[in-house]
């Protein structure tokens, strides 16, 4: 009885030993057979002028991938890829046979996690800015001495007791209505759409519209479309004092005048108490 051994030799006999290029065809058909979607981070980028494609090379912690995507699809994704962004891709597996080298060919990409919610806020940015929510001719001066003051933030935390405490401080003739509501999660730009109505119903001259800071994910309350149509047609002025002073959401780019914090957007709001004393 034959051995393995010889089985094995027989086979080889049998089977005609392939050409380089024969089995990288053999090859290529199998990978480009192979449509998947992933998701990776841009480690390298090359999209000069006058190139027909956009090279780049997306990795994980344990493999990289050299990617490859023709301009128009490129263009037609309207995502502006950077090195460090985190992408989503749908596309296949294809082989340069006189090379001998793998790439992907990318069918559509879009940024994934923050980079699309980034991407979201960009264009309802120029969107908005198209519709000139953002001039500056329309932003309304703040009044000198208001006699009721609106503030729209949540009901807990810090926030609320530095805004109302700088108010005090400054210029304790005021009447402050106060709206607590939700600034993040599900519901909450609804929410404070709701809060600025009713302080501006019951008789506020100005209000302020705040949250402490969060991170890019906690702050899209204040990236919505309705949210900001509302504060641009508010009937009186609204000042924002959003996060920390490198946060810069719709909210603030729509409102009449912008703070670097909360307790900023409270000492915009008020003058100095010195200012008021002989009133």
């Amino acid at each position: 009885m034959a051995d393995d051994a010889e089985l094995a030799a027989s086979e080889e006999k049998a089977e005609p030993a392939l050409s380089v290029s024969a089995a990288m065809g053999l090859a290529k058909g199998a990978l480009e057979s192979i449509v998947v979607r992933l998701v990776g981070e841009v480690s390298e980028l090359n999209d000069k002028p006058g190139y027909k494609a956009v090279y780049f090379t997306v990795k994980d912690e344990k493999a990289s991938l050299p990617c490859m995507m023709w301009m128009s699809r490129y263009q037609a994704a309207g995502v502006q890829l950077a090195v460090g962004a985190l992408v989503e891709m749908t596309g296949r597996f294809s082989l340069y046979a006189a090379k001998g080298r793998m790439n992907f060919d990318v069918f559509s990409v879009t940024l994934a996690g923050e980079g699309q919610l980034r991407l979201q806020v960009a264009n309802l940015a120029r969107e908005l800015e198209a519709m000139g929510l953002m001039a500056p001719e329309r932003k309304r001066p703040l009044p000198a001495y208001p006699e009721v003051i609106g503030i729209v933030t949540s009901p807990r935390g810090s926030v609320i007791h530095d805004m109302l405490r700088t108010l005090r401080r400054r210029y304790p003739l005021a009447k402050v209505l106060f709206a607590g509501v939700p600034v993040d999660g599900p519901g909450a730009a609804d929410a404070m759409v709701d809060g600025l109505a009713k302080v501006v119903f019951a008789g506020a001259e100005m209000v302020l519209l705040g949250r402490g800071g969060g991170s890019f994910e906690d702050l899209m309350p204040f990236n919505d479309r309705r949210l900001a149509r509302t504060i641009a047609a508010c009937p009186v002025p609204v000042v924002t004092g959003i996060g920390h002073e490198t946060d810069t959401t719709i909210a603030d780019m729509v409102s009449d005048v912008r703070a670097s914090t909360p307790t900023a957007a409270a000492e915009a709001l008020a003058p100095a108490r010195e200012e008021t004393d002989g009133r």
